[in-house]
Protein backbone atom coordinates (compact mmCIF):
# COMPACT_ATOMS: atom_id res chain seq x y z
CA UNK A 1 0.00 0.00 0.00
CA UNK A 2 1.07 3.43 -0.59
CA UNK A 3 -0.27 6.45 1.29
CA UNK A 4 0.38 9.98 -0.50
CA UNK A 5 -0.09 12.76 1.78
CA UNK A 6 -0.58 16.01 0.28
CA UNK A 7 -0.51 19.08 2.67
CA UNK A 8 -2.79 22.05 1.39
CA UNK A 9 -0.91 25.01 -0.18
CA UNK A 10 -0.56 28.79 1.65
CA UNK A 11 -3.64 30.07 3.17
CA UNK A 12 -5.26 34.04 3.06
CA UNK A 13 -4.79 34.67 6.24
CA UNK A 14 -2.13 37.12 8.36
CA UNK A 15 1.49 35.24 9.53
CA UNK A 16 1.19 34.75 12.86
CA UNK A 17 -2.24 33.90 13.50
CA UNK A 18 -3.46 30.87 14.93
CA UNK A 19 -6.11 28.85 12.60
CA UNK A 20 -5.81 25.08 13.05
CA UNK A 21 -9.90 23.73 12.35
CA UNK A 22 -10.80 27.68 11.14
CA UNK A 23 -11.99 27.10 7.30
CA UNK A 24 -9.88 29.53 5.95
CA UNK A 25 -9.47 30.49 2.13
CA UNK A 26 -6.36 29.93 0.26
CA UNK A 27 -4.05 32.28 -0.60
CA UNK A 28 -4.05 34.37 -3.84
CA UNK A 29 -1.00 32.33 -4.87
CA UNK A 30 -2.89 28.88 -5.46
CA UNK A 31 -2.90 28.31 -8.83
CA UNK A 32 0.38 28.81 -9.17
CA UNK A 33 1.21 25.94 -6.08
CA UNK A 34 -1.41 23.49 -7.08
CA UNK A 35 0.62 23.45 -10.66
CA UNK A 36 3.81 23.07 -8.57
CA UNK A 37 1.92 19.99 -6.40
CA UNK A 38 0.41 18.62 -9.57
CA UNK A 39 4.24 18.32 -11.49
CA UNK A 40 5.35 16.15 -7.92
CA UNK A 41 2.27 14.09 -8.62
CA UNK A 42 2.81 13.50 -12.67
CA UNK A 43 2.31 10.10 -13.81
CA UNK A 44 0.68 8.82 -10.81
CA UNK A 45 -2.76 7.37 -10.37
CA UNK A 46 -4.60 6.45 -7.15
CA UNK A 47 -7.26 4.03 -6.25
CA UNK A 48 -8.85 6.98 -4.43
CA UNK A 49 -8.51 10.52 -2.65
CA UNK A 50 -9.53 11.37 0.69
CA UNK A 51 -9.61 15.14 1.87
CA UNK A 52 -9.93 17.16 5.02
CA UNK A 53 -13.62 19.00 4.30
CA UNK A 54 -12.00 22.51 5.27
CA UNK A 55 -11.24 24.13 2.31
CA UNK A 56 -7.84 24.81 1.92
CA UNK A 57 -7.88 20.98 1.77
CA UNK A 58 -11.22 20.39 -0.31
CA UNK A 59 -10.11 23.02 -3.04
CA UNK A 60 -6.78 21.60 -3.72
CA UNK A 61 -8.12 17.73 -3.93
CA UNK A 62 -10.40 19.21 -6.54
CA UNK A 63 -7.45 21.01 -8.65
CA UNK A 64 -5.20 18.43 -8.24
CA UNK A 65 -7.70 15.92 -10.68
CA UNK A 66 -7.11 12.89 -8.57
CA UNK A 67 -10.23 11.61 -8.57
CA UNK A 68 -13.38 12.63 -6.44
CA UNK A 69 -12.14 12.88 -3.18
CA UNK A 70 -13.94 11.40 -0.34
CA UNK A 71 -14.08 14.16 2.03
CA UNK A 72 -13.67 12.71 5.69
CA UNK A 73 -13.67 14.84 8.59
CA UNK A 74 -11.27 12.64 10.97
CA UNK A 75 -8.78 14.74 8.18
CA UNK A 76 -9.02 18.17 10.08
CA UNK A 77 -6.02 20.20 11.56
CA UNK A 78 -5.41 20.19 15.29
CA UNK A 79 -8.84 22.30 16.80
CA UNK A 80 -7.28 24.76 18.86
CA UNK A 81 -10.60 25.69 20.47
CA UNK A 82 -10.31 29.69 22.17
CA UNK A 83 -6.95 30.41 20.37
CA UNK A 84 -8.36 30.08 17.28
CA UNK A 85 -8.25 33.34 14.94
CA UNK A 86 -6.02 35.06 17.59
CA UNK A 87 -2.69 35.96 17.19
CA UNK A 88 -0.05 33.42 18.58
CA UNK A 89 1.45 36.35 20.24
CA UNK A 90 -1.91 37.36 21.71
CA UNK A 91 -2.36 34.20 23.82
CA UNK A 92 -1.11 34.68 27.04
CA UNK A 93 2.68 32.90 27.80
CA UNK A 94 1.69 30.80 30.76
CA UNK A 95 -1.16 28.70 29.31
CA UNK A 96 1.49 28.92 25.69
CA UNK A 97 4.29 27.45 27.52
CA UNK A 98 2.54 24.72 29.74
CA UNK A 99 0.96 23.14 26.04
CA UNK A 100 3.98 23.78 24.53
CA UNK A 101 5.87 21.39 27.09
CA UNK A 102 3.03 18.92 26.57
CA UNK A 103 1.22 19.51 23.44
CA UNK A 104 0.63 15.66 23.10
CA UNK A 105 -1.53 15.36 26.12
CA UNK A 106 -2.61 19.22 27.37
CA UNK A 107 -5.08 20.67 24.94
CA UNK A 108 -5.39 24.61 24.28
CA UNK A 109 -8.96 26.03 25.94
CA UNK A 110 -11.82 23.71 24.54
CA UNK A 111 -9.26 22.28 22.24
CA UNK A 112 -7.94 19.13 21.60
CA UNK A 113 -4.50 17.38 22.34
CA UNK A 114 -2.22 16.02 19.53
CA UNK A 115 -2.94 12.75 20.85
CA UNK A 116 -6.47 12.63 20.39
CA UNK A 117 -5.51 14.45 16.59
CA UNK A 118 -3.47 11.19 16.26
CA UNK A 119 -6.27 9.02 17.01
CA UNK A 120 -8.36 10.13 15.15
CA UNK A 121 -5.55 9.79 11.66
CA UNK A 122 -4.69 6.48 13.49
CA UNK A 123 -9.09 5.36 12.98
CA UNK A 124 -8.78 7.09 9.38
CA UNK A 125 -5.79 5.05 8.56
CA UNK A 126 -6.74 1.61 9.80
CA UNK A 127 -10.33 1.98 7.90
CA UNK A 128 -8.08 2.66 4.85
CA UNK A 129 -5.93 -0.55 5.25
CA UNK A 130 -9.51 -2.80 5.39
CA UNK A 131 -10.83 -1.23 2.19
CA UNK A 132 -7.91 -0.60 0.32
CA UNK A 133 -5.00 -2.92 1.04
CA UNK A 134 -2.71 -3.22 -1.66
CA UNK A 135 -4.31 0.69 -3.01
CA UNK A 136 -2.09 4.17 -3.73
CA UNK A 137 -4.21 6.12 -1.55
CA UNK A 138 -4.00 10.43 -2.08
CA UNK A 139 -4.83 12.11 1.23
CA UNK A 140 -4.97 16.01 0.94
CA UNK A 141 -4.60 17.17 5.01
CA UNK A 142 -3.08 19.37 7.18
CA UNK A 143 0.52 19.71 9.21
CA UNK A 144 -0.23 18.46 12.29
CA UNK A 145 -2.11 15.65 10.73
CA UNK A 146 0.95 14.11 8.15
CA UNK A 147 3.54 14.95 11.59
CA UNK A 148 0.96 12.53 13.42
CA UNK A 149 0.76 9.69 10.92
CA UNK A 150 4.77 9.93 10.90
CA UNK A 151 5.13 10.07 14.45
CA UNK A 152 2.51 6.75 14.36
CA UNK A 153 3.99 4.73 11.59
CA UNK A 154 7.81 5.53 12.79
CA UNK A 155 6.61 4.63 16.50
CA UNK A 156 7.72 8.15 17.67
CA UNK A 157 6.57 9.83 20.64
CA UNK A 158 4.40 13.04 19.99
CA UNK A 159 6.92 15.18 21.35
CA UNK A 160 9.24 14.99 18.22
CA UNK A 161 6.19 16.43 15.81
CA UNK A 162 7.84 19.40 15.09
CA UNK A 163 10.90 17.66 14.10
CA UNK A 164 9.39 16.83 10.20
CA UNK A 165 9.14 20.14 8.12
CA UNK A 166 6.43 19.68 6.01
CA UNK A 167 5.81 22.65 3.84
CA UNK A 168 2.62 23.81 1.94
CA UNK A 169 1.94 21.37 -1.07
CA UNK A 170 4.85 18.98 -0.35
CA UNK A 171 4.38 15.12 -0.52
CA UNK A 172 5.13 13.28 1.72
CA UNK A 173 4.48 9.10 0.46
CA UNK A 174 4.40 6.36 2.95
CA UNK A 175 4.99 3.04 1.46
CA UNK A 176 4.33 -0.40 3.30
CA UNK A 177 5.72 -3.23 1.74
CA UNK A 178 2.80 -5.34 4.06
CA UNK A 179 -0.16 -3.72 5.23
CA UNK A 180 0.87 -3.46 8.38
CA UNK A 181 0.83 0.19 10.13
CA UNK A 182 3.29 -2.33 12.34
CA UNK A 183 5.95 -2.58 9.46
CA UNK A 184 8.65 0.92 9.10
CA UNK A 185 6.97 2.08 5.53
CA UNK A 186 9.56 3.82 3.51
CA UNK A 187 9.42 7.14 3.52
CA UNK A 188 9.48 10.13 0.36
CA UNK A 189 9.43 13.86 1.26
CA UNK A 190 8.64 16.22 -1.80
CA UNK A 191 8.81 19.77 -1.02
CA UNK A 192 8.14 22.92 -3.10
Amino acid sequence: MKLTLIRHTRLQIAPGICYGQSDIDVASTFIQECEKTKTKLDGMIFDAAYSSPLQRCEKLANALNIGAPIIDHRLKELHFGDWELHAWDAIPRDFFDVWAQNYAHTAPPNGETFSQLQVRGINFLDEILSCHPAGNIAIVTHGGMIRALLAHVLNMPLKGLFRFNIDYGSITQLEFGDVNLGAVPKINFVNL
